[in-house]
């Protein structure tokens, strides 16, 4: 446990995380730092297409046979999580069902800076992850989030599943994503190094940028926790904590790595704040945006950032 408290300490110190904290406390203090739009957009686009890259030129080098068990663990928990979540919303909220179909969308699917600042993490310890961590992102981003606007739309007539398919899949993240990907093993590591000062050199800073102006949106959305009632609250730290456990558990099961389990039970624990809420808002106008971004980005993502990515990297070890 002591090591666990260790961990958390030199996570709260990095520069990306205590500039998530700055975000807060200018929220706190009303004060009107942010990051216009459109810088902010381009911060997002580099973030998903170098962590793309970067896993396109491990997915290069890794052999198929190793990687077909772990696609199918993706694909099989980005089915189960967000079915997990709509129950457990049940349980503990007084939300409607398309409230609570939105916010399993979020969950089910995946947040990439969860997601890099986990890796990050795992690699600032000196363990190593399984180049191929980013191909998993990737394909666990899509069946959450439908599974999730599935159960949702099961309380309205409403099918219009063409515009919301093309939006998904045709969407920043997994176009950015995929198309790094391919950019990546397609360049190999001989392409990578030629872009490694932008996209390797400069995506510490990129991130803590980023989480900035994070941190500004998470501090705007808690003042509606209280309409959700506390059940919310208690979902958005308890569930990705059972998650992020049960990732870890069965990626260690299949034999990956301790930094590769714990890359992936940060995945499994993370909730979508980019891809979900676009796909939502053209799915679920219905559904309160209050609810869906207070739980995704205002509770799980600090969350996870401060406690939850140390928890698990410690999990991860001790099993």
């Amino acid at each position: 446990m002591f090591e666990s408290l260790g961990l958390a300490v030199s996570n709260l110190t990095s520069p990306p995380v205590l500039a998530f904290v700055l975000g807060l406390i200018a929220v706190g203090l009303r004060s009107k730092l942010e990051i216009p739009p459109q810088i902010f957009s381009a911060l997002s686009i580099y973030l998903l297409l170098a962590i793309g890259i970067k896993g396109g030129v491990g997915l290069r080098q890794a052999d198929p046979s190793q990687i077909a068990v772990p696609i199918a663990l993706a694909i099989a928990v980005g089915l189960l999580i967000p079915i997990a979540a709509f129950a457990a919303l049940k349980l503990l909220t007084p939300l409607t069902q398309t409230d609570r179909g939105a916010i399993a969308a979020h969950y089910g699917s995946t947040s990439l800076v969860t997601f890099t600042a986990g890796l990050m993490f795992v690699e600032s310890l000196g363990l190593e992850a399984e180049g191929y961590l980013p191909t998993l992102l990737a394909i666990m981003e899509v069946p959450g989030l439908i599974v999730g606007l599935v159960l949702a739309r099961k309380a309205s007539k409403k099918q219009a599943w063409g515009p919301l398919l093309h939006e998904v899949l045709t969407g920043k993240s997994i176009l950015l994503l995929v198309g790094g990907l391919v950019i990546g093993a397609v360049s190999g590591q001989a392409g990578y190094e030629r872009v490694e000062p932008f996209f390797g050199g400069l995506f510490v800073g990129i991130l803590t940028l980023f989480l900035l102006q994070l941190g500004i949106q998470a501090g705007s959305h808690l003042k509606e926790l209280p309409q959700a009632g506390w059940g919310l609250l208690v979902f958005a730290l308890a569930f990705p904590v059972a998650a992020g456990f049960t990732g870890v558990a069965l990626a260690s099961w299949i034999g990956m790595s301790v930094g590769g389990a714990a890359v992936f039970g940060i995945l499994c624990a993370s909730a979508s704040y980019i891809a979900a809420p676009a796909a939502v808002k053209l799915s679920l106008p219905e559904a309160n945006p209050g609810f869906y971004l207070t739980a995704s980005l205002g509770i799980t993502f600090p969350f996870n950032l401060i406690v939850g990515i140390p928890l698990l990297v410690w999990f991860a070890q001790t099993i």
